[in-house]
């Protein structure tokens, strides 16, 4: 499914792109990094990576799941992925005010970088759990209602100048590999998961799936 194969290539460059901005926090709370470089990150992830990448999977992609393959909308994956959507758009809109300054006291700094820590961990998270699973078996369903495509859209220039802007920013910030986060494959990589969703088993599986699993 070409909409599904251009996300994930989106999802690379996200990835890499959350990695450099981990670095340019670092380097604005030790003075190291160029506080102009801030709007850049902050348009990246609020236009490309909300109103250009997010918007899509929400808006085409989980909305067909629910329509074409009558996945339900108020409770597991679906339910769970748009959550985080909007939890994510909130915390950059915290952020981003604070990009573009170096932090005036110790306090600011530990706050800041807190925040940079909680975005990353949710976007990476939420990336590897729609790598591994929604879009896996997300296709497998739409599939096996006839739905072999899904309708994609160009970015607007706003999306396409936030890209082009963060071209750069890996170079001058190379990404940075957090260990105290743990990335993998399943729905134990979601933050839903035992939460708000049960897992796709649970949650997605019908009957015949269930019977099927239990005579392998």
């Amino acid at each position: 499914m070409q909409l599904i194969d251009a996300f994930q290539e989106e999802h690379v460059l996200i990835d890499q792109v959350l990695g450099s901005f981990r670095t340019y926090v670092n380097g604005l709370c030790d003075g190291t990094a160029d506080p102009q470089d801030g709007k850049r990150f902050a348009a990246f992830f609020t236009e490309f990576t909300g109103h250009f990448h997010h918007e899509r999977e929400e808006r085409v992609f989980l909305d067909a799941l629910v329509k074409e393959a009558d996945l339900p909308a108020d409770r597991g994956p679906v339910c769970a992925f748009l959550r985080e959507h909007a939890e994510m758009e909130a915390w950059m809109g915290e952020l981003a005010p604070l990009l573009d300054q170096r932090p005036s006291s110790e306090d600011d700094r530990q706050r800041l970088q807190a925040m940079a820590v909680r975005y990353s961990h949710a976007l990476w998270r939420h990336m590897d759990a729609e790598n591994s699973v929604l879009f896996v078996e997300g296709a497998e369903r739409l599939q096996r209602n006839g739905v072999w495509e899904l309708p994609d859209r160009p970015m607007t220039d706003a999306e396409a100048a936030a890209r082009d802007g963060a071209a750069g920013l890996p170079s001058r910030y190379p990404p940075l590999e957090d260990p105290a986060l743990t990335r993998g494959d399943g729905c134990f990589m979601c933050r839903a998961h035992g939460d708000t969703c049960d897992g796709l088993e649970a949650e997605w599986w019908t009957e015949l799936e269930w019977e099927e699993f239990f005579l392998r």
